[in-house]
């Protein structure tokens, strides 16, 4: 007796439709989850909305913004990506050009800024990268106030983190967010917040975090700024870097070097003999030896 084709062991019956129906409408909602999860956002399909990256000359002010201040935050919470990249270029809109509608509700903005960096949709991340720029030059040192404090710790490491990775675009626009954070947040309070990652594990974070924190201290004004983070601090962080992988953390560690340095004996006449004397008495004496020739290299 012939057997029955396997394609045809299962009869096509009405209920038989109505269960794939059903397995088919489940898989759609499964694969429709929303972007705001950054563990399983979705590709985007073929034909999906395009993302137009603005810089900040081009924004312009937004019309009636007290009466849109709410509606931002409901678009930034949406879990359309594509209205979230929108919403987050009219928080940039609001930081450049109506900045005190926007600082009561700061710590939230950022907090978004954090987890759109984390998704993997890349205009979503570039686009939020962009926003942290914005909100640095608006807000500066206000970032580091109380309120704001924890959501610019974990900003702060979400950039680092972005800087490092392998996707040019990405990487570029982090670097540009953390040279404006340091162009735009005073020094002192700042180094305070980069020392923490002076020892990370990820070698690639420890040198994009050494670069900022070295235009920190160049923009130290004078010793007593030095003083005050400590000058030993600054020489062992820098010893610390002085032996790391990467080129771009060694090149900060002699930065950091040679700021200190000049700092330290700007008023001594014997400068070599004091900057001896200083590593020396800071530092192991084989990490003391390769700090005090940086200044005579």
């Amino acid at each position: 007796m012939a057997l029955r084709p396997i394609d045809n062991a299962l009869p096509t019956t009405p209920d038989r439709l109505k269960k794939q129906t059903k397995v088919a409408v489940s898989i759609q909602k499964q694969s429709g989850c929303g972007v705001n999860d950054e563990n399983n956002a979705p590709l985007p399909p073929s034909g999906d909305a395009t993302i137009d990256y603005i810089i900040s000359e081009n924004l312009k002010p937004i019309s009636d913004p007290e009466s849109k201040i709410q509606s931002l935050i409901e678009g930034l919470y949406s879990k359309d990506w594509a209205k979230v990249c929108e919403s987050l270029n009219n928080a940039r809109r609001f930081a450049l050009f109506h900045s005190s509608l926007l600082l009561p509700v700061l710590d939230k903005i950022m907090l978004v800024l954090v987890k759109a960096m984390k998704n993997p949709r890349s205009a979503l991340c570039k686009t939020s990268i962009m926003a942290s720029s914005d909100i640095f030059n608006a807000f500066g040192d206000k970032l580091l106030e109380l309120s704001t404090s924890d959501a610019f710790v974990n900003l702060l490491l979400q950039l680092l983190l972005k800087a490092s990775q392998d996707k040019k675009f990405v990487c570029e626009e982090a670097d540009r967010a953390l040279t404006s954070m340091v162009g735009s947040i005073a020094p002192l309070p700042l180094l305070h917040q980069l020392h923490v990652y002076v020892s990370h594990a990820n070698l690639r974070i420890r040198a994009k975090n050494a670069v900022s924190a070295s235009k920190c201290v160049s923009k130290m004004q004078g010793i007593e700024e030095m003083e005050e983070f400590g000058l030993a601090k600054l020489v062992q962080m820098a010893a610390d870097l002085l032996n790391d992988r990467l080129p771009e953390a060694r090149d900060a560690a002699r930065s950091i070097v040679i700021s200190t340095y000049e700092a330290r004996t700007k008023n001594e006449e014997q400068k070599l003999e004091t900057w001896q004397s200083f590593c020396q008495s800071n530092l192991p004496p084989v990490h003391a030896l390769a700090i005090v020739k940086i200044p005579s290299q």
